[in-house]
């Protein structure tokens, strides 16, 4: 929109420029990830942890948008999404923005592998290997590797193997060692065998590594005996990998097991291969295991890089992130590690990973063990295998008191382990609810009912992020807990919607405080969003700060450049999608965004309007939420935004969360109008402000004992605001 100065208001905002394409603006963010691994600022062995994630999300991009995007072209879908492109320009875009992220991973690759080399942690050839190396092989190789292999011959009589989602193979060209006769042999690499092979060394000597295909190109005489090998290529495949689910299913989770199974044999996205192998068999492997030429991209380099992760190995503690330890908030320290007391007495807001997810689980397990406790009412969207929070519930289940869980089994990828969860859920007794057919339930809500004297009394839990220990010490989160009886009322009316109903109705619950998608969200921020144009029109303070991991929807992006119009100054903090076009003169002159990038996953999802005072104030309404501001969040889920009251809750989400989100400047990129983004600082200079350093060293301000209440951090100004 480089020209945008010169139409109209009016014309620009009826023009389908006004938006970015989401997938393309994803492909920008994974870049920013990929960026990361070149960050002088990060230690070594974290930089090749940065490059492994931009290979992953790559993976999981194909999979699901890239492959559904394919089908819609498959099936002549020409309708064009809000940006104004078709299936078919988007997909021609996404191939070549891929191809040149792909050849910025194997430059990155090969960089850090000389640095690597220079700290003597080495990734070899075989090549490289000495003959006590190749006789140590040898007999990993025949007691670890040899055993789950299957080579298979391909002719007339062995069809091409089934290839997995994601699996590696090693496809060879083998003649007979007379020399009469040959065939093309397929050896899948196995899942469960590392990718990189650690040879053996002395202490504090050399850490080396050797590729399994490697390893397993040592060794095709055992493999296939009588023959050699006259080529190879490496190749790994992708499949489509998202699932459609039959609107009336009449069994939803008969249903998914049945497409779980189909996902295996997914149609194929993309076709990995070696450039350095011959073009007859690069050719053959195409053909045979019925891929598209579309679908081949040749490396010249390695493949799976997500694998590289396994490089990152605690012998060298010297080149990963010190060891951060969270905090554990002192006001239920001060109640005798007694949750309910301590919320009894104020809300409180624990800001992960910075203070310890363990306030969670223990909030449950307390429940679970309290006499007084007699209903738990709890949504599970992702948790792990071995979850606290489920073994809770089971206990709770099995103490008598009232137990439910709303299992969200079309959580994507992790449809298989929530099934698993849900038959122990109920075998335990709990009473398990699964959802609406169409609608994932996205809101992270626990509800406690607890006796105390003659009444019932509520205690609430809210989340920004999964009821994940794991992914708690990666991504930044908020929860509040409460025992706001409003706010309890209305976490039940939310479990009530989804228990209650086939479907969702078309009028929902009267509530109280919350909103709730697919009810009222989208409705109740589009109002909060024109209050503050009405204010800026009629010369009031106005404002609105806003955190989340994706802006797309565009009824709320056309609200947003309207009261950019208007005069309303907008800070976004947006990590990964932005389709909105700021800084664009007569469209959006008021409205930055900024990424930001770094250690921790941001996560969090937070909003600020200034209600009548410049913000930060104490009079601005400030809210968390589980939703992102895209169509499915808004439209198709069922997700929760809370109002933050408390003042001291109140000033630790905007006077210390979101101020020092917008002060940033080590982890942050700066958005511009044609959807790039610049660093607000160059890559390698350490000065300045990090956010997630302040939030390290920096105790947040609800979860302080009484003795520290008074001891607050000076106020930051947040930068580029407007307000």
């Amino acid at each position: 929109m480089a020209d945008g100065g010169a139409k109209t208001a009016r014309q620009m905002m009826a023009s389908p420029d006004r938006f970015l394409n989401r997938e393309l603006s994803w492909l920008e963010f994974n870049r920013r990830v990929l960026e990361e691994a070149a960050n002088p600022n990060h230690p070594l062995l974290e930089r090749l942890r940065f490059l492994s994630i931009s290979a992953s999300n790559l993976d999981e991009f194909e999979m699901v948008r890239y492959a559904g995007l394919r089908e819609q072209v498959r099936a002549g879908v020409t309708k064009p999404s809000q940006e104004g492109l078709t299936p078919a320009v988007q997909v021609e875009q996404i191939e070549e923005l891929s191809l040149k992220l792909i050849a910025e991973q194997l430059s990155r690759w090969r960089q850090l592998k000389e640095e690597l080399e220079s700290e003597n942690i080495h990734v070899l050839s075989a090549g490289d290997l000495s003959k006590k190396d190749l006789a140590d092989l040898d007999a990993f190789f025949r007691s670890h590797i040899f055993p789950v292999l299957t080579p298979l011959a391909v002719d007339p009589a062995h069809p091409f193997p089934f290839i997995p989602n994601l699996g590696f193979s090693v496809a060879l060209d083998l003649v007979s060692r007379h020399g009469d006769e040959g065939h093309i042999g397929i050896v899948p690499l196995p899942a469960f065998v590392r990718r990189f092979i650690r040879l053996p060394s002395k202490q504090k000597g050399p850490l080396r590594f050797i590729p399994l295909e490697d390893v397993i190109g040592l060794f095709i005489g055992d493999l296939f005996p009588g023959y050699k090998e006259k080529s190879r290529c490496l190749f790994r495949i992708v499949r489509d990998s998202d699932i459609e689910i039959e609107e009336e299913a009449e069994d939803l989770i008969r249903e998914f097991e049945v497409l779980l199974k189909q996902r295996r044999r997914g149609r194929i996205v993309r076709l990995r291969m070696q450039s350095s192998a011959p073009q007859h068999l690069r050719e053959f492997i195409t053909r045979e295991i019925g891929a598209e030429n579309a679908d081949v991209v040749l490396y010249d380099g390695i493949l799976g890089m997500a694998q590289l992760s396994e490089l990152i190995v605690d012998d060298r503690p010297d080149l990963k992130f010190p060891p951060y330890d969270p905090r554990y908030p002192e006001r239920i320290r001060e109640m005798g590690g007694d949750c309910f007391a301590a919320i009894r007495m104020k809300d409180i807001l624990v800001h992960h990973p910075f203070e310890s997810f363990d306030v969670v689980v223990e909030f449950i397990r307390q429940a679970a063990a309290d006499p007084q406790v007699v209903a738990i009412k709890q949504t599970l969207y992702r948790t792990t295998n071995n979850s606290p929070i489920v073994a809770a519930l089971v206990e709770a289940a099995e103490n008598g008191k009232n137990v439910t869980a709303l299992v969200e089994i079309k959580a994507r990828f992790d449809e298989e382990a929530n099934l698993r969860l849900a038959r122990d859920l109920e075998r335990a007794g709990v009473q398990v609810v699964y959802g609406f057919i169409e609608y994932k339930t996205h809101a992270k809500v626990s509800l406690v009912v607890r006796r105390e004297g003659s009444e019932l009394r509520t205690y609430t839990h809210f989340g920004t992020g999964n009821y994940h220990p794991v992914n708690a010490k990666v991504y930044t989160d908020l929860s509040l807990f409460t025992a706001d009886p409003a706010l309890g009322r209305d976490a039940n009316r939310l479990f009530n919607f989804v228990t209650a109903y086939r479907e969702p109705p078309e009028v929902g619950p009267e509530l109280e405080k919350i909103s709730m998608s697919p009810l009222n969200l989208k409705s109740d921020l589009i109002k909060m969003i024109e209050k503050e144009a009405s204010a800026a029109r009629k010369g009031n303070p106005s404002g609105i700060w806003a955190k989340m991991n994706s802006l797309v929807d565009g009824d709320v992006i056309d609200a947003l450049y309207k009261a950019s119009q208007a005069g309303v100054p907008i800070d976004l903090v947006v990590r990964g999608i932005c389709c909105l076009r700021p800084g664009v003169a007569g469209l959006s002159d008021n409205i930055s965004v900024k990424s930001i990038v770094g250690r921790f996953l941001e996560h969090s999802r937070i909003l600020c309007c200034a209600n009548g005072e410049a913000l930060p104030s104490a009079k601005a309404k400030v809210f968390i939420s589980s939703a992102d501001w895209m169509p499915r969040n808004l439209d198709r889920r069922v997700e929760a935004l809370v109002p933050v009251e408390n003042p001291t809750v109140h000033r630790q989400v905007m006077n210390q969360i979101m101020v020092a989100n917008l002060n940033d400047e080590l982890q942050s990129w700066l958005m511009r109008e044609d959807g790039s983004y610049i660093r607000a600082k160059s890559s390698g200079d350490s000065s300045g402000f990090s956010a997630h350093r302040y939030f390290m060293d920096n105790p947040s301000l609800s979860g302080r004992g009484s003795a520290l209440e008074v001891s607050l951090p000076p106020r930051l100004q947040p930068k580029g605001s407007k307000g």
